[in-house]
């Protein structure tokens, strides 16, 4: 009994790797951009900092899907910034192409672009991109026209800044004409942002 106790605990400290996570990071890092691992959070109360296979992620999502297919319906709403480990767009995704009008109603135009920005946002519905929120929430960019997942990335903006998480958000454009003629502005009002002269306010 001795010598299998002793053989068991042999076994856990081998599994061991020495110098933790910190030392298996640059590894799985670099797994990511050969797209043999992918990156996001996959299990809730863990680091944000998780790495899965492809085959993983898919069955993770195949899960998380409506019985129906119809992804980003029903599902999760998360607030993340736009640098965090958890958002996969422009990491382990591409930013989805989003083109807007110029505004002079002459040239479509790509405006502002999404991107890894410290203190942008990033909103995602059932683990689509809904918005993005550029720095101090100014500027804000759609990329679904579905208003069932608008409403429901507008209510989740709406409580974060309730909850204290984010400041006073004044949202001023949209997809690249002010936010008054913009679609976005009926998911935002019915999630309580009110209109000022200059755009769409809400404060905690």
């Amino acid at each position: 009994m001795a010598k299998a106790t002793s053989r068991r605990r042999a076994a856990e400290r081998k599994l061991q790797v020495t110098g933790g996570f910190a030392a298996v990071y640059p590894v799985l890092s670099a797994l990511e951009e050969r797209g043999a691992a992918r990156r996001g959070y996959f299990v809730e109360g863990l680091g944000a900092a998780q790495f899965a296979v492809p085959g993983a992620v898919d069955r993770i999502r195949a899960l998380a899907d409506p019985a129906d297919g119809s992804r980003g319906r029903g599902g999760p709403t998360l607030v993340l910034a736009a640098t965090d480990p958890a958002n996969p767009y422009g990491a382990a995704l591409p930013w989805p192409e989003r083109v807007v009008d110029s505004g002079d109603g002459t040239a479509p135009a790509t405006g502002h672009r999404a991107g890894r920005k410290a203190g942008a946002l990033v909103v995602l519905v059932g683990g689509d991109l809904v918005l993005y929120v550029e720095r101090g929430g100014r500027t804000i960019l759609s990329f679904t026209d579905d208003t069932d997942a608008l409403a429901a990335a507008g209510k989740a903006l709406a409580d974060a800044v309730h909850s204290g998480a984010l400041g006073a958000i004044s949202v001023e454009r949209a997809d690249g004409e002010a936010v008054h003629s913009s679609p976005l502005r009926d998911a935002l009002t019915a999630a309580g942002f009110r209109a000022t002269p200059r755009g769409l306010r809400l404060r905690g």
